[in-house]
């Protein structure tokens, strides 16, 4: 399994409509192949700082995600609502039980 964290920081006065876009994509997001789960999440201690969670089946799922202009599309739309640039960390895991 794949896991994504991203966290992108809004520009002030720009939450609500980065939170808007969030939403659009993750819910777009979740009907993709592959997508196990795809959220998105508001820091309690930094509220203009946007947190996804996502989980995919495989890299392959993934990487077909961010080749979707969906996906390129909300990431133009996003980048000048920001502070600073979004961060993306990506790992591979394996469930323990």
């Amino acid at each position: 399994m794949i896991i994504v964290i991203g966290t992108a920081d809004a520009a002030a006065g720009q939450e609500d409509r980065v939170r808007a876009l969030s939403l659009e994509h993750v819910h777009r997001s979740r009907q993709e192949p592959g997508c196990i789960r795809h959220e998105v999440n508001v820091d309690c201690e930094r509220p203009g700082r946007f947190v996804f969670v996502e989980y995919w089946r495989d890299m392959d799922a993934l990487n077909a995600h961010f080749a979707l202009p969906a996906s390129r599309s909300f990431m133009d739309e996003l980048r000048p609502l920001l502070a600073s640039a979004p961060s993306l960390e990506i790992f591979q895991s394996d469930a323990v039980n």
